[in-house]
This record gives C-alpha cells, sequence and structure tokens, in this order.
C-alpha cells in the first residue's frame, strides 16, 4: 500500500508511519520544518519533503493520513480530495492499524506518556512483545516513538483532543486523571468528562479500567462508563529513578496492568524502579559553561507545571530553580488563567519568552504578557519576568545563572531549542 502522511513530524504520526513502513509498505510524508523525529524517519528510508502545497503526493496513493494540524482547507487535504485518495486523521488510521489486536490504551488529562512509557519497559522486560505507539521518545524503544511487536499486544497512548481516542477499541485502559484541557475542542469540563465516559464504554462489558479509585473525578468517570475498575491506589508507591509524587502514582497504574496480567510482583518494582524518564518530561540535558543543570520538560498545563516543579524541588531542594515558561496558545492560557497564576511556587525565577500559537484558527484573543507576568507573580509568590523573545530570554539565562542553579525549560511549544542553545 501506498500511504502519505501530512504532518508526518508530528509525535503520533511519525509513530504510526514508521511502523507501516516496517510493515513493508511505502509511505511518504510531509511537514512544514525539520526536526529529530524527521531526521530519524529519514534514516529508516522514508522520504519526507517540507513543502506542503500539495505536490508531493502521490497521484496512485492509496492511504492520505492527516495529523490533527492539518487544517481541512489545506492545500495537501484539498489535493487529496481532488485525486480521490481516500483520507483518515492520524487516529482514524491507527485505530484500523490496531484493530483485532489487544489494545491496552493509556488515557487522561496529563502522564499519558510516562505511563505508556512504564509500560512499555515492563511489557516488554516479561517478554511480551508488545507493539508501541507513545508519544515521546523512549529509551527502552530505542529512542524512538514507537516498536514493532510480534504479539497481539498493542499498547498505545490514548489522545482525547477532539475525540480522537474514540477511533480506537481498548481491551484495557490505564487511566491517569481527568482535570480538563482542550477547551477549545470541548465545551466545558462535563463535555470533557464525557468525552472519557464515552470512550470507556468503547470497552467490551468485561473489559477493566485501571485508575486512581481514590480520584473523585477518575472514580465518577468510570462509574458512569458502568465498566470495571482495578484501583491502582492499593499498590505501594515505589521510589524511581525519576523524582516526583505523580511518577510514582503513574508507576502504580503500571503495578496494577502487571498484576492484571499476571506478571511477576517482585519483577516488575524491580523494573520500574530503573525507570530513568523519557524525552522532554524531566529530562537532563547537561551543563551550561556556568554551572547551572539545564533540563527541559513538556509541561503546558497548571497541573502538569506544578507537578513538575514540585518534583523538582523534591530533587533540587537546596537549589535556585529558573523555569522558563512558554505558554502554548492564548486560547489555554486565558481558559486556565487563574490556574496558571498560582502554579509556579516551587521556582525562585520564572520567565516567560513569549505565547506559542500553535493553531491560530482558535485564538481569538491575546495574552496581556506584562498582566500575566505580574498575575503570576501574585499568586506564586515568586521572581516573574517577561522574556520578551526567547534570544532576549536566553541572554537573560546565561547573564543571570550560576553554578549550582537549575533552569528547566518548560513548555509543548519550541522552547525545547532553548534548552539546546544553552548547553552551547
Amino acid at each position: 500500500m501506498k500511504i502519505f502522511c501530512s504532518g508526518i513530524g508530528g509525535i503520533g504520526l511519525s509513530a504510526y508511519a514508521a511502523l507501516q513502513h516496517a510493515a513493508g509498505h511505502q509511505v511518504t510524508g510531509s511537514d512544514r520544518s525539520g526536526s529529530v523525529l524527521i531526521d530519524d524517519l529519514r534514516k529508516q528510508g522514508i522520504t519526507v519533503t517540507l513543502t506542503q502545497d500539495g505536490s508531493a503526493i502521490p497521484p496512485d496513493a492509496d492511504l492520505f493520513v492527516y495529523s490533527e494540524a492539518i487544517a481541512k482547507e489545506s492545500p495537501e487535504r484539498r489535493r487529496a480530495e481532488e485525486l480521490a485518495v481516500q483520507s483518515e486523521s492520524y487516529f482514524q488510521a491507527l485505530g484500523q492499524l490496531s484493530r483485532g489486536k489487544r489494545v491496552i490504551a493509556v488515557c487522561g488529562t496529563h502522564g499519558k506518556s510516562s505511563t505508556t512509557a512504564m509500560a512499555a519497559r515492563v511489557l516488554g522486560d516479561a517478554g511480551l512483545d508488545p507493539t508501541v505507539v507513545v508519544g515521546t521518545k523512549v529509551r527502552e524503544l530505542d529512542g524512538r516513538n514507537w516498536r514493532k511487536g510480534t504479539s497481539d499486544i498493542f499498547l498505545v497512548e490514548a489522545c482525547e483532543y477532539r475525540k480522537s481516542f474514540h477511533f480506537l477499541d481498548p481491551s484495557i485502559v490505564l487511566m491517569t486523571n481527568i482535570d480538563g484541557d482542550h477547551f477549545d475542542a470541548f465545551t466545558s469540563i462535563e463535555d470533557y468528562r464525557q468525552a472519557f465516559v464515552d470512550f470507556l464504554k468503547r470497552l467490551p462489558p468485561e473489559g477493566n479500567v485501571i485508575t486512581h479509585g481514590d480520584d473523585p473525578a477518575s472514580a465518577a468517570v468510570v462509574q458512569a462508563s458502568g465498566r470495571p475498575m482495578l484501583d491502582a491506589d492499593r499498590y505501594p508507591l515505589i521510589a524511581l529513578t525519576t523524582p516526583g509524587l505523580h511518577m510514582r502514582q503513574n508507576a502504580q497504574l503500571v503495578l496494577a496492568l502487571a498484576d492484571h496480567l499476571g506478571l511477576d510482583a517482585t519483577k516488575t518494582r524491580q523494573c520500574l524502579s530503573e525507570f530513568s524518564g523519557t524525552w522532554r518530561r524531566m529530562e537532563v540535558k547537561g551543563i551550561m559553561k556556568n554551572g547551572a543543570t539545564v533540563i527541559d520538560d513538556y509541561a503546558h498545563h497548571p497541573v502538569e507545571i506544578r507537578a513538575t516543579l514540585s518534583a523538582m524541588r523534591e530533587a533540587y531542594p537546596q537549589q535556585r530553580i529558573v523555569c522558563v515558561f512558554q505558554p502554548h496558545t492564548h486560547d489555554r492560557t486565558l481558559k486556565l488563567y487563574d490556574a496558571f497564576t498560582t502554579a509556579f511556587s516551587d521556582a525562585d525565577i520564572v520567565i516567560i519568552p513569549n505565547i506559542y500559537n500553535a493553531r491560530s484558527e482558535i485564538e481569538t484573543k491575546e495574552v496581556d504578557v506584562d498582566v500575566f507576568v505580574a498575575d503570576i507573580a501574585a499568586g506564586s509568590m515568586c521572581d516573574v519576568r517577561n522574556g520578551r523573545s526567547t534570544d532576549r530570554t536566553e541572554a537573560t539565562v546565561r547573564a543571570e545563572t550560576r553554578a549550582g542553579d537549575v533552569v528547566i525549560t518548560m513548555g509543548a511549544g519550541d522552547v525545547t531549542a532553548l534548552a539546546d542553545r544553552l548547553l552551547i
């Protein structure tokens, strides 16, 4: 089959493309700019073009798969329609790819990638040889975001954005938490939670949901779905190489999964205790020339920020923590504004370089960054600055940090590039 992937550099679609290429299909794709993920796809033999005007789509393509970031009116989606090529979103295509498999889906507002990575480690160590699709690069997957296994187990990170996970047919669901996000796609917290209820109803009647029974929102969603719940809170919190209570809670979900699958408990605990994290999740990048440690993290929701900074304070109790946070869209920032202002109390200095405009079609109002900075300072009781650009933020960090400081670049946008530049 000849498959073209539009937005192939996305963390999900890149994994799908690689799996289909590994299965022997002819896969090509496009994106708007290069990345480490695209570099890796090219090393695998997948042709990727950095123009998206529609010209790269083979006229005889059998399937056109597009990322959620590719708008309906984009040149490539229009061209695929003109060519009468079968078109599917990434999650539609992933649903087809995983059909007939024993799908273990990891869903929730936060912690999906880390939990999926932990589960991949445990299942692989137990010899179950799963296929894996995860939203980050994982050491245990040879530094990639996918793995082609030989068993019928298909472990997948299931995203709720635009109800994408409704294209999956899970056998088991691990649900991390239900806090609320993506309010450009959901009308209310009730609408958001209902998406999870409807997803759990896709389980067979005997299909189990593994979640934290002590979390009222998660428990209520499971109850509304009518599916049986396995309570991860019955399992003890174990020490991990990676810091943070939220990571230990993610590990509880995997302990419960392993128990449900009949895996050896002692081996599972040992395997999890050696888990050392993933790409862009409290990832230690290196040391600046001035002696400051640089860490990069994907957190872009207030709950994630609070959890990550708490973990950093746990790991570096005496050090000064400098957080460079790039908000991901004006829309999310405005809709979760009050929660953002109180999320940074474990940082000593916070710098906001800019607002990352990921989806221009949803941006109806802009954040006043100076006001936002003042409100964070008042709500989190720390020193907060308007960085005014990533370049000026970089200069500030270089000038004001010293040996022993911890600099954490944080956000779902291009702030991750700053972490690399600080090490030069």
